[in-house]
């Protein structure tokens, strides 16, 4: 397994970056109770892309993809998404609200392509029912998790249960995050649809990249 992994040199560079970011993301954390409970689906992403990578070997893009929500919640579970230094996106756009929670949704989009790509590289569906499988399976992990943020806010309580929730006082914030997540998700499939076309020529080796 090691040694598949070390063959895509990709994957092996945003692996190590990762571990990088994670051990800065453990040092003085906002909140520990907040960290642990924000970083327990980054691990298991991360550990589900290890351990998967040598049995069925995602394109680069799809890869990327993945990790750039990995990095981002990883750093958001650091600050707590409220306060995660983001000063240049927010004067930018001309908001005082902290928008770092609203990007790092659109993030959770991406994972609607390797989603696609794994269905359609195998042959279990065409190029437009995969893309609307990843869709709308994206969408309800989405719904499911800002299920879990209630509960764990509910459970938490005081201040621990505000910042793992992070709506700032936005009484939308769900409806908008989960808006968010839609919205990556249909990017990145716009991406998958055009990279369909290669994905048909190479999808039946075994050593795939794009």
């Amino acid at each position: 397994m090691l040694k598949s992994l070390l063959s895509n040199r990709v994957l092996s560079l945003l692996s190590v970056n990762y571990i990088a970011v994670l051990i800065f993301s453990m040092i003085n954390p906002a909140s520990w109770a907040v960290w642990i409970a924000e970083i327990i689906p980054v691990l298991l992403a991360f550990a589900f892309i290890v351990l998967t990578h040598h049995k069925f070997r995602f394109s680069n893009t799809a890869y990327i993809l993945m990790f750039v929500w990995l990095f981002m919640h990883t750093i958001g579970a650091k600050y707590t998404f409220a306060e995660v230094p983001f000063n240049w996106f927010n004067d930018l756009i001309g908001s005082e609200r902290n928008h770092y929670d609203r990007v790092a949704h659109y993030s959770i989009g991406f994972w609607a392509y390797p989603i696609a790509e794994y269905l359609y590289r195998k042959n279990h569906a065409s190029v437009v029912i995969s893309a609307l499988f990843g869709l709308f399976a994206l969408m309800s992990v989405a719904a499911g998790y800002e299920i879990i943020e209630w509960w764990y806010a509910e459970l938490a309580g005081g201040n621990e249960g505000i910042a793992f929730l992070g709506s700032q006082g936005d009484i939308w914030d769900a409806q908008r995050d989960m808006l968010c997540d839609t919205l990556g998700a249909i990017t990145v499939l716009i991406a998958f649809y055009f990279n369909s076309q290669s994905m048909a020529v190479e999808k039946a080796k075994p050593e795939y990249s794009i």
